[in-house]
């Protein structure tokens, strides 16, 4: 085995949210793929915050600024939010992620936990496609300052009781974007979404727009109003505040079996060309 990827990180599913027996569970899948990995002749570390919440040992622990500096590959075990977390944070760091899905067939996390040995097994040998998703940096403004900045994979929503706007990237088009009557977009498409979220009138329509443009949602009116970054930031908005959405200057790298194709994933998870019963 000639594996291009010498220092290979674990990452899973680390919220505080998990069960003891989730935790375990997550804990038995992760010793299972390190040892693949050590097998393959690569040099395991663990995450530390996954080492911290599922008990996992027995390997160097490392931060994610480590992660940057020491690892060739991140491998991530669980679904897309997981995925969505520590993309953002490697993103500045360009360090390449493959996603094992704990669970159902996910969007960005794609490989299947049953068949994860024969399907890294080419991939370690430097046999992927490799996919770029493009990030977008956030800000809200208030009276000249700053007062939250944040990164999104997916979206930016100001939200305001029923009503909202969602602005998505194409990797978000397939999240709350789709549920809310908006657009697929190809990860190719340098562009970005605005999906209005329960408009009034059918004159309110999705939009597509160049990702090149500032995007600047003000708060004029209303009450309760707030924005959320990938589902996974919240900001609370007071009248006057303005969120400022501009294309980041990091983007994230995927990798992903040979032969894989974005519109076999779509197939896959919506169900295209399945006959009804």
């Amino acid at each position: 085995m000639n594996a291009i990827f010498r220092q290979v990180a674990r990452i899973g599913k680390y919220h505080a949210s998990l069960s003891g027996g989730q935790s375990g569970a997550m804990r038995l899948v992760l010793e299972d793929v390190a040892e693949y990995l050590t097998a393959e002749g690569c040099e395991v570390m663990v995450e530390q915050e996954t080492a911290n919440n599922t008990g996992l040992g027995g390997y160097p622990l490392v931060s994610v600024p480590d992660i940057g500096a020491r690892c060739d590959l991140g491998l991530v075990v669980g679904g897309d939010g997981t995925m969505l977390g520590i993309g953002r944070q490697l993103a500045p760091f360009a360090v390449p992620l493959i996603g094992i899905n704990q669970g159902r067939l996910g969007f960005i996390t794609d490989i299947s936990l049953e068949r994860f040995r024969a399907t890294l097994a080419p991939m370690l040998r430097g046999e992927y496609e490799e996919d770029r998703r493009s990030l977008m940096h956030a800000r809200v403004m208030r009276d000249g300052h700053c007062v939250f900045d944040a990164l999104a994979m997916n979206d930016v929503v100001a939200n305001q009781r029923a009503d909202g706007l969602i602005i998505a990237t194409p990797t978000g088009a397939t999240a709350y974007a789709l549920s809310a009557g908006g657009p697929l977009l190809h990860p190719s498409i340098p562009g970005w979404v605005l999906v209005p979220i329960a408009p009034h009138t059918l004159s309110n329509r999705p939009i597509v727009l160049s990702d090149d443009t500032e995007v600047a949602i003000e708060i004029v009116a209303g009450r309760e109003a707030s924005a959320n970054f990938d589902s996974q930031s919240l900001a609370s908005l007071l009248h006057g505040d303005r969120i400022s959405v501009r294309r980041s200057k990091h983007s994230i790298r995927f990798l992903h079996p040979r032969g894989w194709s974005y519109f076999d994933t779509l197939r896959k998870k919506l169900h295209w060309n399945e006959g009804g019963s």
